[in-house]
């Protein structure tokens, strides 16, 4: 293995066990997953608190059919609504909603410490630690 390939082995792993405990926590504590939780931070910071289904999609890393089955669940929660575009019937716009926004402020934080605390724990790793020095630094 080159040291490029090991490189990037050590970052996969990194981001696998980041993943999972960000995922695991927002789970338990707040009953929203990972790419949910994206999501609403996403609207949340766009300009009108909407974005199109392709363009979350984009921003979050996932495809059309994985949004829009994830933003079907944020709806039957009250977090988002769904709005036509009305230039182009055809554009469909996720709107956070005031409940949106509360679970996301509400999520951050439990984020942010999870997010440190799993980077900490990795940094203490001899073969993760370039990787969460890398990050940090970033």
């Amino acid at each position: 293995m080159t040291v490029d390939e090991q490189a990037w082995s050590r970052v996969l792993v990194l981001h696998a066990r980041i993943e999972q405990e960000l995922g695991k926590a927002l789970h338990r504590r707040h009953g929203l997953g990972l790419s949910e939780y994206r999501a609403l931070g996403k609207l949340a910071t766009s300009p009108k608190g909407e974005l199109r289904m392709q363009e979350l999609a984009e921003a979050i890393g996932l495809n059309q059919s994985s949004v829009s089955r994830m933003c079907a669940r944020l709806e039957d929660a009250g977090l988002t609504v769904r709005d036509l575009c009305e230039d182009d019937r055809r554009g469909v716009y996720s709107v956070i909603t005031d409940a949106g926004r509360k679970r996301h402020a509400e999520t951050e934080p439990t984020y942010g410490d999870v997010l440190r605390t799993a980077l900490d724990k990795a940094a203490s790793d001899p073969e993760l630690a370039t990787a969460v020095s890398a990050v940090r630094g970033a």
